[in-house]
């Protein structure tokens, strides 16, 4: 009888043994998956929102845990509404969570972040360059990192390693047609050129009007990465645009151009990537002329 008390105690601790060990790999693995979401969310305003829906799921479970079943009703439709939102404002982010998902790039989501910086110095080369390129016509497509670092993984094709010192006459340079590197983009990092004739992902939007290579891949790669802006020179007008999540700025002059990335600039200092005036901003369907 003795024995048997005994095993019955042994078997009661480990029953209490394991629902205390499963506890802890929940409470884990939602630790794990929490860091990995606020790893791939880089911009402050976004990471409160993503901050704000985790205290609604914690606030759902504690509701449920002590049987507030109205309040856990309310909660749980919020939770419901706020991840439906989350999808749609966090698209690029959550594209970039699944990928590295897909790909098993598991302990990406522990290393840290690479910050990069565009500089007042590499903006000012940037728009002499650009400001050249549009009164010649010549076609091209820069893209700059902003205040997180790119990955090759991030492109369609990484492109031709340069490594090389950003100055307007390599940007020109490259750019020529006789230039075996004139298709495709450039990737601009501080004052440095990473490296050119990148293939960038083109958009999948289609409106009413025929959007020009460039300018798709100008929205295609902003779509998808948040931390960076492309400045694009039309072929065939010499006009100037500039993308950032998946919208155009243009027509723009050069003048306004620096002006915009500048404020990328100041704005790297207080967390967030996006510039404060956004008048010119059009939509991809309220742009009135081709792009080309």
């Amino acid at each position: 009888m003795i024995s048997l008390l005994g095993n019955l105690s042994w078997l009661l601790l480990s029953s209490e043994t394991l629902a205390k060990v499963r506890t802890v790999v929940d409470v884990v693995l939602v630790l794990a998956l929490t860091y990995a979401i606020l790893r791939v969310v880089a911009e402050r305003r976004t990471l409160w929102m993503v901050r704000g829906f985790i205290f609604l799921l914690l606030a759902t479970s504690l509701s449920r845990a002590i049987e507030l079943q109205f309040l856990s009703f309310v909660l749980h439709n919020l939770v419901i509404g706020s991840a439906v939102a989350l999808a749609v404002i966090l698209q690029s982010e959550i594209r970039i969570f699944l990928e590295q998902l897909g790909r098993g790039q598991f302990l990406g989501f522990m290393q840290p972040v690479a910050e990069s910086s565009l500089t007042n110095d590499a903006v000012d080369l940037i728009v002499t360059a650009v400001k050249g390129l549009s009164q010649d016509r010549t076609g091209a497509l820069i893209l700059l990192e902003t205040h997180t670092k790119l990955s090759p993984q991030d492109f369609t094709h990484a492109g031709i390693a340069l490594n090389a010192r950003l100055s307007p006459e390599l940007i020109t340079s490259i750019f020529q047609v006789s230039s075996p590197l004139h298709d495709g983009a450039i990737w601009v990092r501080g004052a440095e050129v990473i490296a050119a004739k990148l293939i960038l992902p083109l958009s999948d939007r289609t409106g009413p009007w025929q959007l020009g290579t460039r300018h798709r891949a100008a929205l295609g790669i902003t779509e998808r990465i948040s931390h960076c802006v492309c400045v694009v020179v039309s072929e065939e007008t010499g006009s100037i645009s500039l993308a950032f999540k998946g919208e155009l700025q243009r027509p723009l002059t050069s003048s306004k151009l620096g002006e915009l990335l500048r404020q990328y600039v100041q704005a790297q200092g207080t967390g967030t990537s996006q510039p404060r005036q956004r008048r010119h901003s059009l939509k991809f369907w309220k742009m009135v002329w081709p792009l080309r």
